[in-house]
C-alpha cells in the first residue's frame, strides 16, 4: 500500500521531471530533471525546508551509468543472483540488474524521494523487463552500511566517493563485504576520495553529463571491483 507521503512524493516527481534516458544506458527510461537548481528549490519549497542535499535521484550520475552499462553488457554477472544497489538514486543500476536477469534486486537509498523515483522508474520500464512486468525491485528504507547483508550475492554502487567521510565509511564497509565473499562493484569518475589501492578496473567509459552537475560535458569513468581488505 502506498501511504500519503509517498503519493505526494510520486506526484512531485511526475510534476517536476520528464521521461528521458541516460546517455550510456539508452535501453532504460527514467524520470529525470534537466537542471539541478530549479528542482532543488522546488524540493525545498515542497518540504518547507532549506539546506537540503541536491536531488541526486533526478539525474543519472556517471558512476551509476557506467555500472549499469557493465551489468547490461555482462548479464552473467547478475543472472540468478540477489543484487543490492547501494545509494541507488534513480535506481538505474537496480533496473539494469533486473533487466539482465537478477533473481532479486534490492535498491537502498536514504532519501524518500529517491525511493519514490525508483518505484516510478520500475513501472516505467515494465516493457523492457524479461517478463514484461514492472521490475521486481525491493526498495529498502533501512541503511545497511556497516552491517552484513545476508542473502545478497552482489553489491553494486555508483558515485559514492564524492565526500571524504562518506567515501571512507562506504569503502571500509564494501571491503568487509568483499572479504566475506560478496562480489562488490562500484563506478567512479576519479573523484578525490576514491581509494588508490584495493581496486581492480573492469571497464572504462567516457560518459556524457550535464554541465551544472559535473562542470564538464563528459567524464572518463571506470567500473571497479572492490577487493577484500
Amino acid at each position: 500500500m502506498i501511504d500519503c507521503d509517498e503519493m505526494a512524493q510520486r506526484a512531485f516527481i511526475l510534476g517536476h521531471t520528464a521521461v528521458g534516458t541516460a546517455p550510456l544506458v539508452p535501453e532504460l527510461r527514467l524520470h529525470l530533471a534537466t537542471e539541478v537548481t530549479p528542482l532543488w528549490q522546488a524540493t525545498e519549497d515542497s518540504l518547507h525546508r532549506s539546506g537540503l542535499p541536491p536531488p541526486y535521484w533526478a539525474f543519472p550520475w556517471v558512476g551509476g551509468q557506467a555500472v549499469a552499462r557493465y551489468v547490461l553488457d555482462h548479464p552473467e554477472l547478475v543472472a540468478g543472483r540477489t543484487v543490492l544497489d547501494f545509494a541507488a538514486g534513480c535506481g538505474l543500476i537496480a533496473l539494469a540488474a533486473a533487466r539482465a536477469g537478477a533473481a532479486a534486486v534490492i535498491a537502498v537509498d536514504i532519501d524518500p524521494f529517491a525511493r519514490a523515483a525508483i518505484a516510478l522508474n520500475a513501472v516505467l520500464n515494465a516493457d523492457s523487463m524479461p517478463d514484461g512486468r514492472p521490475a521486481r525491485i525491493t526498495v529498502a528504507t533501512e541503511d545497511p552500511m556497516g552491517r552484513p547483508v545476508p542473502g545478497v550475492d552482489l553489491v553494486l554502487a555508483g558515485d559514492v566517493c564524492y565526500e571524504r567521510p562518506m567515501a571512507e565509511a562506504v569503502i571500509c564497509w564494501l571491503r568487509t563485504l568483499a572479504g566475506a565473499g560478496l562480489t562488490v562493484i562500484i563506478g567512479d569518475p576519479g573523484r578525490s576520495y576514491l581509494p588508490r589501492t584495493g581496486l581492480t578496473a573492469l571497464a572504462h567509459h567516457l560518459v556524457p553529463t550535464l554541465l551544472d552537475i559535473e562542470d564538464t560535458d563528459a567524464r572518463a569513468t571506470t567500473v571497479w571491483r572492490v577487493e577484500r581488505a
